[in-house]
């Protein structure tokens, strides 16, 4: 048998199939190992010419034409019938995997007995998603957050898939993909999440091609989404996991149109169309456990739908849309290797004030300046402040758009302001491992950005991390590196041959970056005020004088410098 099948559905790709084949063709896993199964769905276009031509290529490529059903659901289903493969892979057709994706997957899923193996997401159309912090051999559905995961394009053992009549709904069936996965997930023994690996490359197309051309009614919509919230009611009993899997759904989808943009952006017969129908869903499909378990902003949204307020949340979209991050740098150095960096994450409103709780006869309520004049949500009530409340850094490899997760120690916390007002935090330290930070292996060449992310009260923000003066008071001084270059917390050697790993507030907003230059490039400020964060005001005059030299004698300067001085840590 062989170890996985790649199951392709093509409809008029063109020029795409070709981008995307040489990512197919050429896995690690090698060629006798695997298989790739182009479904053709009727194009009408040289796209079943374009894989047929493969097929006569490549031995390990196989190509199936049938008539077009409107919609990939058919294709893909062909596909898992024709699969020879112990597991079988979803891939579109102008999306990528990365050379090694099917052996990592393959070896995961193979080590845990997996139903289900999740590959890490890249690409322009993938941003940062927590089910991808970290690698986990084995989990389900009630213990990691499957839920934020629907698309299809991950690695499924076929005996699981045939034993469960897992198949995608076929004809022109909107959130099908949600309706497999929600399916899949409840129906799975074993999980695997691929973290340290990136395997699959979801890239926007340059003609727009990602985005369904098929205008959709409300009506039809939450349709299709109703199927998707009865499958797992059929699935699971009333209780914690149905409420738990119900709540991604009512949160995401069903308050979309109810939310900020949206409600912001449709007027008139529009917005009264679309909030009648969410609203209808609301009170029929959701029980009301999902309602009770959503953070205190979010909470009150469902309130107001549920009880008709549209002008309420109207006017609650137009204040929180104001809502911005506040993140304060409390300290940021180097130690063992790592940077670590204190922050603390907070909310303010857009005159500055913070977003608060105000507590009353022991109970904390939900900001009153924020729902001032808003009718229904007088006194709302944030019974566990804290339960929803996070916040991690996240750094953002720029040359290959990879986001990876540091180790963090961020606790959310209230913090008394008097009056009884209490502002909820998210703080502490998050230490930057250079040899460890991209999945267990070393920074690779290139910048990398640094970025908060938080979620309080049921309001989610991502911040810059930026300077912060009290932080930073005890750094060496601005080395005349350019325009917001000059930080001061020193810089670390890691790898072999050794890399340069140089913090710096950079950019406009002077947010923290991490350059990592390959051997051989370190510059001479930077070796200057490696060893320590405060320079002494000798050392200090004659980096001033030396950066002053003409370029000749710099350059012998720099020359004598680096035998004199060969050290290499932080």
């Amino acid at each position: 048998m062989l170890k996985v099948s790649i199951v392709v559905p093509v409809y008029n790709a063109g020029r795409y199939i070709d981008l995307c084949a040489p990512s197919l063709l050429q896995q690690t896993l090698g060629e006798d190992a695997y298989e790739v199964i182009y479904v053709d769905d009727g194009s009408t276009d040289d796209s079943a010419q374009r894989i047929d031509e493969l097929a006569a290529k490549h031995a390990h490529v196989r190509v199936i034409h049938q008539e077009n059903s409107g919609w990939p659901g058919k294709p893909r289903n062909v596909g898992i019938q024709e699969a020879r493969g112990e597991y079988v892979q979803f891939v579109d057709q102008d999306d990528e995997l990365t050379p090694a994706a099917l052996e990592h997957l393959h070896r995961l899923g193979s080590r845990n007995g997996s139903d289900i193996v999740l590959g890490k997401v890249v690409g322009t159309m993938a941003g940062p998603s927590n089910v991808f912090k970290r690698t986990v051999e084995r989990c389900t559905v009630e213990d990691a957050p499957l839920m934020e995961s629907l698309t299809p394009h991950k690695m499924f053992r076929r005996d699981f898939l045939l034993a469960h009549d897992l198949r995608f709904p076929e004809g022109p069936v909107r959130l099908e993909d949600q309706l497999f996965m929600v399916r899949a997930y409840v129906h799975a023994k074993t999980v695997s999440i691929l973290a340290d690996h990136p395997c699959y490359v979801w890239n926007r197309r340059d003609d727009g091609g990602n985005n369904s051309s098929r205008a959709v009614t409300p009506e039809d919509y939450y349709s299709h989404l109703r199927t998707v919230v009865e499958a797992i009611k059929q699935d699971t009993e009333p209780g914690p996991l149905q409420n738990h899997l119900l709540r991604r759904s009512y949160r995401v989808e069903l308050l979309r149109p109810v939310n900020e943009p949206r409600v912001l952006q449709r007027t008139g017969k529009d917005l009264e169309r679309h909030f009648d129908v969410v609203r209808r869903m609301a009170l029929e499909s959701y029980p009301p456990g999902v309602r009770d378990g959503l953070p205190a902003l979010t909470r009150l949204r469902a309130h107001l739908l549920e009880e008709g307020h549209l002008d309420s949340l109207v006017e609650l979209a137009r204040r929180t849309r104001r809502i911005r991050p506040e993140l304060t740098v409390d300290d940021i150095r180097w130690r063992d290797g790592k940077l670590h960096v204190t922050t603390t994450i907070g909310m303010r409103h857009a005159n500055g004030e913070p977003l608060v709780l105000v507590e009353r006869y022991g109970r904390m309520l939900l900001d009153p300046d924020l729902l001032a004049g808003i009718k229904g949500a007088e006194g709302w009530e944030a019974p566990h402040p804290l339960g929803h409340a996070y916040g991690e850094l996240l750094v953002h490899d720029t040359a290959r758009n990879m986001w990876w997760f540091p180790d963090a120690d961020l606790i959310p916390c209230t913090q008394p302001l008097g009056g009884g007002r209490h502002r909820v935090v998210v703080t502490g330290e998050t230490a930057i491992d250079p040899l460890t930070l991209a999945g267990g292996r070393a920074m690779e060449t290139g910048t990398h950005v640094v970025w908060a992310s938080a979620q309080l009260l049921g309001v989610g923000r991502r911040a810059r991390v930026t300077r912060s003066d009290d932080a930073t008071r005890g750094a060496a001084p601005d080395l005349g590196l350019g325009a917001g270059l000059g930080v001061g917390f020193g810089s670390v050697r890691v790898g072999t041959p050794p890399h340069l790993v140089i913090p710096a507030w950079a950019g406009a907003a002077g947010q923290l970056r991490l350059s990592v230059r390959p051997p051989g490039q370190a510059t001479l400020p930077h070796r200057l005020y490696l060893r320590t964060t405060s320079a002494p005001p000798l050392r200090r005059a004659a980096r001033t004088v030396l950066h002053r030299l003409p370029p000749d004698v710099r350059r012998r300067a720099k020359k004598l410098a680096r035998r004199a001085d060969p050290w290499s840590g932080a």
